[in-house]
């Protein structure tokens, strides 16, 4: 996974006055967990741009003036209610030997036989939570939907790796292919109606590729 580089320096005071006094200068008030003790520090707000602003996932190198660096990832965020600058971060230390949790983009690349047929993409999960140890976290999961007809869901099961384990139930849906709303019209049926024809042509559908490879 990509790495950004934050500069910043270490807190000696935490207190509400000092704190205050940072994010006027254009600072954000950090706290880095997971080792033996929390690390209070501050960077300029800037420096967050490419790790807060973007649909990407990175993990952080922390380099403070004192010589010391941390791996880390973002943890929480918090945001000032009206202006929407950045008010607190915190994040968590990663160790080489440890299995970590956090969220990656999911890319979906191909266009699907459903899609050419008529039907809709529905992108049900566009971020997945992934478990691995630093060096093995993806930076995002390619889900490629090109063979996927109207009727058709995709599971995270379908997206197994042996690099890292994805963190959500076995039913949870990625993608699926829909039908067009105006179809639907047209043939005057409702979302129930529709998933009951999905299922029956995903089934007549499935009945068809067993018979063809059972004739091969």
């Amino acid at each position: 996974m990509k790495s950004i580089t934050i500069n910043g320096s270490q807190r000696e005071s935490v207190g509400k006055k000092s704190t205050k006094a940072l994010r006027n200068a254009g600072q954000v008030p950090c706290v880095l967990y997971g080792g033996d003790k929390p690390v209070h520090f501050a960077a300029d707000e800037i420096a967050f741009s490419h790790l807060v602003y973007t649909p990407n996932a990175h993990t952080v190198v922390i380099n403070l003036e004192n010589g010391e660096s941390f791996n880390a990832i973002m943890q929480d965020i918090q945001f000032h209610p009206v202006t929407d600058r950045i008010l607190h971060i915190d994040f968590y230390q990663l160790y080489e030997d440890r299995p970590i949790t956090m969220e990656v983009p999911v890319h979906f690349v191909g266009n699907s036989r459903g899609v050419k047929a008529g039907g809709v993409l529905r992108k049900n999960s566009r971020r997945l939570r992934v478990r691995a140890i630093p060096s093995l976290l993806p930076d995002f999961i390619e889900v490629d939907v090109t063979p996927m007809r109207i009727g058709n869901k995709l599971y995270v099961t379908a997206l197994e790796n042996d690099d890292y384990k994805i963190m959500h139930t076995e039913n949870t849906v990625v993608c699926q292919i829909k039908r067009a709303r105006a179809a639907m019209a047209l043939a005057g049926m409702d979302e129930d109606d529709e998933d009951e024809v999905e299922g029956e042509e995903t089934a007549a559908a499935e009945g068809a590729e067993a018979t063809s490879e059972a004739q091969e």
